[in-house]
C-alpha cells in the first residue's frame, strides 16, 4: 500500500533518463521513488518490503499521450461515448475530466500493457475540442484522486474530420480554410478577452467570465499546451503557422505525414505524438501512413511519443507499437523514451512521471524481459508505490477498488 517502503532487488533497472543498471535496486518510500542505483550504493532499510526481481527487467509506467479511455468506454456503445461535443465548433471549455468513467474496461487493460499514466483528451470532431488530463490509470476512489494534471492542453483538430462533421450539417466550417478562420477568430476573441479583464483588473470593476474565452487565454499564457490533431503535412504547416501567430505551445498528434516536413519540426522543436500505428489507410489522410515514418520523423530530430489513440487501438498494445516502430528502423533508446520521458516532457508531466528517478512518483513496472519483445509481460505494476496489477498462476489480477478500499 502507498506510504509503506518497498525495495524492489536484484533487477535489470532501466531508468530511461539514464543507462541501464545490472542488478540494480529500486528504493520506493511514501508513493515516491527514493532511490535507483546498484546495490551496492543503496541501503534498504530493515523494514522494507523485498521483491526479489532477479532475472525481471524494471521500467517506469509508460505514458499513453494521447487516448480517450474512460471517455469512451469499450463495449457500452453510444451510452458510454462522450469523446465529442459536436453541437458547435469551438468547445474549449468542455473538459474530459468531467466524462471519465474510472470502471471502464479500458484501464483494466492499460495495467496489463504496463501504461501507468494516460493524458485522456476529447476527440477530434471539432476544430477547438475542448480541455484534456492528465491521469494515473488506477488506484482511486473517484477519478479526482488518480489526477497528475487537471488541465493539460486543449485539444484541435484540422482536417478531414471537422470538415466532415460541420459539412454534413451544411454549416461552418465545411473546408480547410474555414477551421483555421474558426481558430483565429476564436484566439483574437480571447485576446481581446485577455485585454479586458486584465483593464477591469486595473480599474477595480466586475467582469463577467467567459469560460471558453477564459481556457483560450490560459494556451495564450503557455499554462495550457495546444493539442493539435493532424495527419496531412499541409494541415501540420497550417499548424504551424496558426502557432506562430498566437505564440502557443503546439504540439502535433497523429503526425501521419510529418515525415515530409520533419526538418521543419525539428528546427522549431515540435514533439509529435505519433500513431496509431495498427490501423488501415481508412481515410483519405491516412494514405500515407506507415510505422516506418516514426523513424524518419525521429532521426530527423524531433522529439517523439507514441500513441494508441485508445480504443483506435487497444490501450495495452501501446508497447507492441513501439516494437513494431523498432523493426521498422526506430532506435531503441527512441522507442523507449517515446512512451516514457518524452510524453512526460513535453506535455508538463516529468514532475512526476516518465521515468525511474529519485522524487518521481513510483509507478514501477516489474517486466518478465524486455518489454519490447513481444513475448515479454508485465508482471507486476506499481502506482503511486501501491501495487495495483499481477500476473500469476497464468492469468492478470488487477487489485480492484473493492480490495484497496475495504
Amino acid at each position: 500500500m502507498t506510504g509503506s517502503t518497498i525495495a524492489i532487488v536484484n533487477a535489470y533497472v532501466v531508468p530511461v533518463s539514464a543507462e541501464p543498471i545490472e542488478g540494480g535496486t529500486v528504493l520506493i518510500e511514501e508513493g515516491r521513488i527514493a532511490a535507483v542505483g546498484p546495490a551496492d550504493a543503496i541501503t534498504v532499510p530493515d523494514d522494507a518490503q523485498t521483491v526479489d526481481a532477479a532475472g525481471k527487467w524494471v521500467l517506469p509506467g509508460f505514458v499513453e499521450a494521447h487516448g480517450h479511455v474512460g471517455i469512451h468506454e469499450e463495449a457500452n456503445g453510444p451510452a458510454g461515448d462522450d469523446t465529442n461535443e459536436m453541437t458547435t465548433p469551438n468547445t474549449a471549455a468542455v473538459r474530459a475530466l468531467d466524462a471519465i468513467n474510472i470502471d471502464d474496461e479500458g484501464f483494466r487493460d492499460a495495467l496489463s500493457g504496463g501504461v501507468t499514466s494516460v493524458v485522456v483528451k476529447p476527440g477530434s470532431g471539432n476544430p477547438i475540442g475542448g480541455q484534456t488530463v492528465a491521469i494515473k490509470s488506477w488506484g482511486g476512489r473517484t477519478i479526482d484522486e488518480q489526477i497528475i494534471r487537471e488541465a493539460v492542453s486543449v485539444k484541435s483538430a484540422l482536417g478531414e474530420n471537422p470538415k466532415r462533421v460541420y459539412g454534413g450539417k451544411n454549416q461552418t466550417p465545411s473546408t480547410r480554410l474555414g477551421i483555421a478562420m474558426i481558430i483565429r477568430e476564436a484566439f483574437v476573441e480571447a485576446q481581446n478577452y485577455r485585454a479586458a479583464r486584465a483593464e477591469a483588473e486595473r480599474d477595480g470593476k466586475a467582469f463577467a467570465r467567459d469560460l471558453t474565452k477564459e481556457t483560450l487565454a490560459r494556451v495564450l499564457d503557455g499554462e495550457l499546451y495546444w493539442d493539435q490533431h493532424t495527419h496531412r503535412h499541409d494541415d501540420i504547416a497550417t499548424a504551424i503557422r496558426l502557432a506562430d501567430e498566437f505564440g502557443y505551445k503546439l504540439v502535433v498528434n497523429h503526425g501521419t505525414e510529418a515525415h515530409k516536413i520533419a526538418d521543419v519540426l525539428a528546427e522549431r522543436d515540435i514533439p509529435v505524438i505519433f500513431g496509431p500505428m495498427f490501423t488501415s489507410r481508412s481515410k483519405v489522410e491516412l494514405r500515407d501512413r506507415a510505422i516506418a515514418n516514426l523513424a524518419a520523423i525521429a532521426a530527423a530530430g524531433v522529439r517523439v511519443a507514441i500513441t494508441t489513440d485508445h480504443p483506435v487501438v487497444p490501450i495495452n498494445f501501446l508497447v507492441h507499437q513501439a516494437s513494431l516502430a523498432v523493426k521498422e528502423g526506430l532506435p531503441r533508446q527512441t522507442a523507449l523514451e517515446a512512451l516514457t520521458v518524452n510524453p512526460a516532457s513535453f506535455l508538463g508531466l516529468d514532475d512526476r512521471v516518465g521515468s525511474l528517478t529519485a522524487g518521481l512518483d513510483a509507478d514501477v513496472v516489474i517486466w518478465s524481459g524486455d518489454p519490447l519483445d513481444v513475448n515479454a509481460r508485465a508482471e507486476r505494476v506499481f502506482i503511486g508505490g501501491a501495487e495495483v496489477y499481477r500476473w500469476e498462476d497464468g492469468a492478470g489480477h488487477v487489485v480492484e477498488r473493492s480490495e484497496r478500499f475495504a
